[in-house]
């Protein structure tokens, strides 16, 4: 074999071994973060882990940064692998979503570490990333999240294209989403609910108390509040303020207050009283005192 192929080869073996070894840190980390949390994992911690110098891991990675950065990769790989198992497209998005939500709260609650991990990340600006961490680990990250959130954007499509979602941006609801389920799952991380006690005898309001939180209601509560979210402004389609208005004068369907036709569903709106819409004449009359709108 020539020399020219053999330090080929002897090329390719080292950047096999970089690779393996990298694999081995960010399994290090891992495993370290779920064991202790985020911030007791210490790069030295790490080394040890892995059986090399500390000086070794600063080979491999640009800081601790972007070792925390590569190993929320690796948690968000494993969340989308579970949130593909339980999606499917021929099923409701409100249960998809449903399903989805309750994934994404487990995983959370299974490795706080990732939620913790997620939301150091969520508290730096671009430009503060873009200093920590080199850009093909950006990128890696990036493409992490976007596979997640990808998958919550499509099911937000679907609602919005059956009627059962707001039509809201959904690259933007899903990252909103996904920043919501974080902030509750760290109500669920610290366990504390504050509130105060009520007024004493003299009237005096009460101190403030620290209570545990549940976390079956924290689980509960997060996932309601992301279906209702992508609810949004439909669950108030049929309260009063919404309905449309009728004018007084003529007794006809006139416009509600978002500008839109009567009746959603091209029918005639009904009185509250269940009245046909025919009026006599002296109604008529009465009524042009009232301001449109106005039940008779």
């Amino acid at each position: 074999m020539s020399s020219a192929l053999l330090a080929i080869g002897r090329r390719r073996t080292t950047a096999e071994r970089r690779r393996d070894r990298e694999r081995d840190i960010i399994r290090a980390t891992r495993e370290l973060f779920d064991e202790r949390g985020t911030i007791d994992a210490q790069i030295d911690d790490i080394a040890k882990r892995v059986a090399i110098n500390k000086a070794l891991i600063y080979r491999h990675f640009a800081g601790k940064e972007e070792l925390f950065a590569l190993t929320l990769v690796d948690y968000l790989g494993e969340l989308d692998e579970r949130l593909q198992a339980v999606d499917g497209p021929r099923r409701a998005p409100m249960n998809r979503l449903r399903s989805l939500s309750e994934v994404f709260v487990d995983f959370c609650l299974e490795y706080p570490a990732f939620a913790d991990c997620a939301m150091s990340l969520l508290r730096r600006t671009g430009e503060e990333l873009f200093g920590e961490i080199t850009e093909p680990v950006m990128t890696k990250l990036g493409t992490a999240m976007a596979t997640a959130l990808e998958r919550i954007s499509a099911i937000l499509k679907a609602g919005q294209k059956s009627g059962v979602f707001d039509e809201v941006d959904t690259d933007y609801l899903a990252n909103h989403l996904y920043t919501q389920t974080l902030g509750a799952m760290h109500m669920a991380r610290m366990g504390l609910i504050v509130s105060r006690t009520g007024p004493g005898p003299d009237k005096i309001p009460g101190h403030p108390v620290v209570h545990q939180a549940d976390i079956a209601t924290v689980r509960s509560t997060a996932i309601t509040a992301t279906l209702a979210t992508a609810v949004g402004r439909l669950a108030f389609a049929g309260t009063p303020a919404s309905r449309p208005t009728r004018s007084a004068a003529t007794g006809k369907a006139g416009t509600s207050a978002n500008g839109k036709a009567g009746a959603a569903n091209g029918k005639a709106d009904p009185t509250s009283n269940g009245k046909a819409e025919a009026k006599t004449k002296a109604t008529a009359r009465r009524s042009t005192s009232r301001p449109a709108g106005e039940n008779p």
